[in-house]
């Protein structure tokens, strides 16, 4: 067992997250205290004017390690007696093109390692990519060792700035695991950047937008013939893959409910590729919080749809939880992707090690 810190900075472009967890990198996991570091609103827009490989990325890098180390220095001030062995940086997604075998994760591991003296691992999608994967979604393996004990199939949806769900059909976990992941679609991002585009406000808090409007169903109609819907999975998304989905004509309420619709539309399209319909859904990620997203899913889901509170995990600190899990994993030289999670030819270590000395 290794004490781990994990760290995943969204495509919600909310902040850092952070989370701890003991775990053999296999089947035993222990989760332990988490925390969310808020991104101060200049930083976040300076963040969003990169994205797509464009500006002043370099500042923009060394600006998200300091950050980072921050949010470290402040998660281990609070929890005193923890002292990691590792940490997992996943860093902050500003390009994502698997079919150009191209991903971008900004995030300076070796500058972390040195500033914390910690071991830091980071740059866990460039193997995958590299490899003919589509480097996303990375968070399958940790969920099949969290839901071990629970009845399957079952499916995990992570409602971030775009959708992913594994689909879960054993209790196997590792390179033996019998499940299926892909990204369904847009899901947080859209939304928020409707309200952010109308308001100036961050989000659709509480989908009060949303439960306000009407949706437009010519809107999500036309949203769901976009081809990506047809692909087989595994497949990935960049998060403006879909900008030109964004509804024109629509007033701010009715473009938060359609968004909402689409976001929802787009899960339950994903549905005839899983080999077998699941007993529930468990949500993490931020879209739980919404209700109104989580009124659109259950009435399109035709199964239990519940955040994963209700089976005892943390919802917020799911996706840094995993990237803690998967640093151990590749620092034990043990696949952090699977042909059936991300369409990899075959099981793939990644991750790139940085020594804090």
């Amino acid at each position: 067992m290794r004490r781990a810190i994990g760290l995943m900075s969204g495509t919600s472009l909310d902040g850092i997250d952070v989370a701890m967890l003991e775990t053999d990198g296999v089947a035993r996991v222990v989760p332990g205290p988490s925390m969310t570091i808020p991104y101060a609103l200049n930083f976040r827009e300076r963040l969003r004017g990169v994205l797509g490989g464009v500006g002043p990325v370099a500042a923009v890098e060394t600006e998200l390690t300091r950050l980072h180390g921050d949010a470290v220095e402040q998660f281990l001030d609070r929890y005193k007696r923890l002292a990691p062995d590792i940490i997992g940086m996943h860093g902050h997604t500003i390009l994502h093109r698997p079919t150009e075998h191209r991903t971008w994760q900004l995030g300076e591991g070796d500058a972390l390692a040195r500033r914390l003296g910690i071991d830091v691992v980071a740059d866990f999608r460039s193997a995958d990519v590299a490899g003919g994967g589509e480097g996303a979604p990375f968070a399958p393996l940790f969920h099949a060792a969290l839901a071990s004990a629970l009845p399957k199939p079952i499916a995990v949806l992570n409602l971030g700035g775009v959708g992913n769900v594994t689909w879960i059909g054993s209790d196997k976990i590792g390179e033996t695991a019998d499940i299926l992941a892909f990204d369904t679609g847009p899901a947080n991002a859209m939304i928020d950047d409707w309200v952010r585009c109308h308001t100036g406000a961050a989000a659709d808090f509480d989908g009060a937008f949303a439960r306000a409007g009407a949706v437009s169903q010519m809107h999500v109609a036309r949203f769901l013939e976009h081809p990506y819907f047809a692909l087989w999975p595994p497949k990935s998304l960049d998060r403006d893959d879909f900008r030109d989905a964004v509804p024109e004509g629509l007033s701010l309420p009715d473009g938060a409910a359609t968004l909402t619709e689409m976001t929802a539309a787009a899960v339950a399209a994903g549905c005839r590729y899983f080999p077998a319909p699941v007993r529930e859904w468990l949500v993490c990620g931020g879209g739980r919080h919404n209700p109104a997203l989580m009124a659109a899913l259950i009435r399109r889901l035709g199964a239990p749809v519940r955040p994963v509170e209700a089976v005892g995990w943390d919802g917020d600190a799911l996706e840094a939880q995993a990237f803690a899990y998967l640093a151990v994993r590749s620092a034990a030289g043990l696949p952090l992707s699977l042909p059936s999670t991300t369409g990899v030819p075959r099981p793939m270590p990644g991750g790139r090690l940085f020594r804090s000395r």
